[in-house]
């Protein structure tokens, strides 16, 4: 098995995984600051929007269940090129569905190949980042979901830019799955065998032995507790980076390219809370933390429903982003406590967050045909303030063992 032993292995791992954050966050920012004209070009309404997006959800739900037997089967450094280029794929067949053929099914192709390899990859590389946590024994999770952040800050800006230039869906969406394809090429060459992958390293001998330990994650009532953190984060920020720009130009009056400068802000206010929040989480504690934030992303959706003014929308978008930005690095965190087990947990952790951050928006645009879609965002209120109340499940705890492995 290959080991981490110097400095310069360590520093090519860490941007390999920064690199797939970033990637991941382009694809999404790219897919949500193009909903509008994705609407618009098909014709459809809220509801075969959120049908699109349950199309997604249910291609991530594949993606997520399936991550923890490539991983014990083939390994993170194998398996993450494949799941990138499939989400990479996706995005180019939602373009060309778009653009090309106008065919709302095959942009539901597009959206369940985007969904399959982004939930696959997800869970990998959360398993990747608290290795690399747990082998360096600094907070690093906010700074690499940071990246993903900074990833959604420039899918949304270079949106706005496409939208302004006027480029075609499909010239955009290939451009993006172009760039995104790089990441996977940094995986292979980058990431190296690690315990994540290694039988060895937790006592078991075949991969059947680590599905095993990985289904038994699910039997620790732990788990629940931070994937409740993690549900109502999670649905807060999936149900912005979906809805937020069209219900910036629905219901506040914006113009399309203002919408997505509204997702850009929301991006930006979470990606600097997440690279600059880790020290104060050290400092303070993730409960402490994860209180405060609660209480600024329902102090911020609150506002951007009854937001009177479009100034007072952006200010709303950036408490929103704000509060839901450490939620899901800090479950993440909290799972990899165990590094003899973090594996297994981060993996069921990540199951339960990116379920309802690729699930919940569908339903929103469900509900939002009957009540409306500011009303519906009313659900997310609820949501972080359960998120909040749960809190003390994030709680920082001492491992039962030591990692085996410098991975």
């Amino acid at each position: 098995m290959d080991t981490v032993s110097t400095q310069g292995q360590l520093l090519r791992w860490k941007f390999a995984i920064f690199a797939i954050f970033f990637a991941s966050g382009l694809s999404i920012a790219t897919w949500a600051a193009r909903v509008p004209a994705i609407k618009v070009a098909l014709g459809i309404d809220n509801l075969q929007v959120g049908l699109l997006l349950l199309g997604s959800g249910v291609g991530s739900l594949i993606g997520l269940s399936s991550a923890s037997f490539l991983i014990a089967r083939l390994g993170t450094r194998r398996a993450m090129p494949t799941t990138i280029v499939t989400f990479a794929l996706g995005l180019v067949v939602i373009g060309i569905g778009t653009d090309v053929a106008h065919a709302y099914p095959l942009v539901m192709a597009g959206l369940f190949l985007f969904g399959l390899g982004n939930g696959a990859t997800d869970v990998m590389m959360n398993v990747e980042g608290a290795a690399i946590e747990n082998h360096t024994g600094k907070t690093l999770l906010p700074m690499f979901h940071g990246l993903f952040s900074l990833g959604t800050v420039a899918g949304a800006s270079l949106g706005a830019l496409a939208i302004r230039l006027d480029f075609s869906v499909a010239a955009h969406a290939s451009i993006m799955a172009a760039v995104i394809c790089v990441a996977a090429v940094l995986a292979y060459t980058n990431v190296p065998r690690s315990a994540v992958e290694a039988p060895e390293a937790t006592g078991r001998s075949t991969w059947r032995d680590r599905l095993a330990l990985t289904l038994e994650a699910w039997k620790d009532p732990r788990t629940y507790g931070i994937g409740l953190v993690l549900l109502g984060m999670s649905f807060a920020e999936g149900g912005a980076n979906d809805w937020l720009a069209l219900a910036m130009v629905e219901d506040h009056g914006t113009t399309e390219a203002l919408g997505a400068l509204g997702l850009a802000t929301f991006s930006v206010s979470m990606t600097v809370v997440r690279l600059f929040g880790g020290p104060l989480v050290d400092r303070f504690g993730r409960v402490a933390i994860l209180r405060v934030l609660a209480l600024s992303a329902t102090t911020g959706m609150v506002l951007f429903i009854l937001a009177p003014s479009v100034e007072l929308v952006f200010v709303a978008a950036v408490l929103w982003g704000a509060g839901v930005s450490l939620g899901f690095p800090l479950g993440m965190s909290a799972a990899a406590d165990d590094p003899a087990r973090a594996a297994a947990r981060v993996s069921a952790v990540a199951t339960i967050g990116y379920v309802a951050f690729l699930c919940g928006p569908p339903l929103l645009g469900l509900i939002s045909e009957h009540i409306g879609l500011l009303n519906t965002l009313y659900i997310l209120v609820a949501l972080a303030i359960i998120s909040g109340l749960a809190s003390p499940a994030a709680r920082e705890s001492k491992p039962t063992a030591k990692p085996t492995s410098v991975e």
